[in-house]
């Protein structure tokens, strides 16, 4: 553990009891004492507070928000030009074989674009950008700040009562908020599927807006087992797990993501890494699909277990990606990518564990609707 990074919270996870692990070159927690289950079911039903400080963060600037804007277009999918003040977006950067080199949010900020990047991706994700927005645009990687996530039904109740001006951000709106007379950048997003906040903070200031917002009775601290079970249900991809550089954002089923203004016909058309496949598969379709999938019995379907049309024999049609217990809906959720003539909703399919080929079927995403403030 001596060789890994630690964020500006660390020293609040130990002393809390969480349990540290390697995660993405970090030291984070994967649980607290209250355990995976109960912080699962507490971010649902109350307020959890997430550590997310690993991942990058980085403020893109140049000489107007139209040259920031047409540049970043150039690495990604979407319409970042039509992206009005104090709004974000969900995106991904692409490569030249139309696959998804990392997943992202950016928010615009004035005439400047606020970057959170995956903490395995970001030195990479930083070149890039380096390397494809330079001269014209600044990368400035803000190393200085720190992240947290303030997630469930009651988590605007308690961000609104330290500032009011929360309580009108609608989903994907960003905002300048004064928490407790810390100044911070919140988002109105998240990771679990629920209302919430992700704020960017001072590194220096990080553990006492932490320390502040767990004294609140509705908020818990959750960890990464129970970010993880929460992301699923909510349908959520992982990085390097349901999307990675050998999927294309079709084959995601991250369609909803790509505007029509970066699409055929429209007023700025592709421009983007792997633009010529992906929009050719906007159009045609894919031969596989990532879908939801419902495991019979109480026992999940990890990673990596192969699936097949048939309970012997038969043919192979696919791959689990993402699997768990998931406690909301009191049953093992997966997600994975099938063939395409397996891949509508009801379809009978069974997974090969440990030797024995066990049956699920294809489900509709997510597995617990969405809880956003639209």
């Amino acid at each position: 553990m001596d060789d890994l990074h630690a964020t500006a919270l660390y020293d609040l996870h130990v002393s809390l009891g969480a349990k540290m692990v390697p995660f993405a070159g970090y030291s984070m927690p994967v649980q607290y004492p209250l355990g995976v289950m109960k912080e699962h079911l507490h971010c649902r039903a109350a307020a959890g507070l997430f550590d997310v400080s690993h991942m990058g963060q980085v403020i893109l600037s140049g000489a107007s928000w139209e040259a920031v804007a047409l540049a970043f277009e150039t690495l990604v999918p979407m319409d970042v030009l039509g992206l009005e003040d104090g709004r974000q977006r969900y995106g991904f950067f692409t490569n030249d074989a139309g696959g998804i080199e990392d997943d992202l949010m950016f928010a615009r900020r004035g005439d400047d674009l606020f970057v959170v990047v995956n903490a395995a991706c970001k030195e990479a994700d930083i070149a890039r950008m380096r390397a494809g927005l330079a001269p014209d645009v600044t990368v400035t990687e803000l190393a200085d700040r720190a992240l947290i996530a303030l997630q469930g039904p009651k988590a605007a109740d308690v961000v609104a009562e330290m500032d009011p001006r929360a309580a009108e951000m609608a989903f994907m709106d960003i905002a300048d908020l004064d928490l407790g007379g810390i100044a911070v950048w919140a988002s109105r997003s998240g990771y679990t599927g629920e209302d919430g906040f992700e704020i960017s903070v001072p590194a220096s200031q990080a553990e006492a807006l932490a320390q502040a917002l767990l004294a609140k009775d509705e908020v818990a601290p959750i960890g990464l087992g129970a970010r993880d079970s929460l992301r699923l249900e909510a349908g959520l991809c992982l990085y390097g797990n349901d999307i990675d550089a050998g999927t294309t954002p079709v084959e995601g089923a991250l369609n909803w993501a790509i505007q029509k203004v970066r699409r055929s016909g429209g007023a700025r058309a592709g421009g983007f890494p792997g633009a010529s496949i992906i929009l050719d598969q906007l159009a045609s379709g894919v031969g596989r699909k990532r879908v939801g999938l419902l495991p019979q019995g109480r026992a999940p379907m990890r990673e990596g277990v192969v699936l097949f049309d048939a309970a012997e024999a038969g043919r192979e049609v696919g791959v689990v990606t993402s699997g768990s217990f998931g406690p909301t809906v009191a049953g093992p959720v997966a997600m994975g990518y099938v063939s395409k003539d397996a891949s509508s909703v009801g379809t009978s399919l069974w997974g090969e564990v440990r030797g024995k080929r066990l049956p699920l079927t294809v489900a509709k995403l997510p597995f617990v609707a969405a809880n956003f403030k639209r």
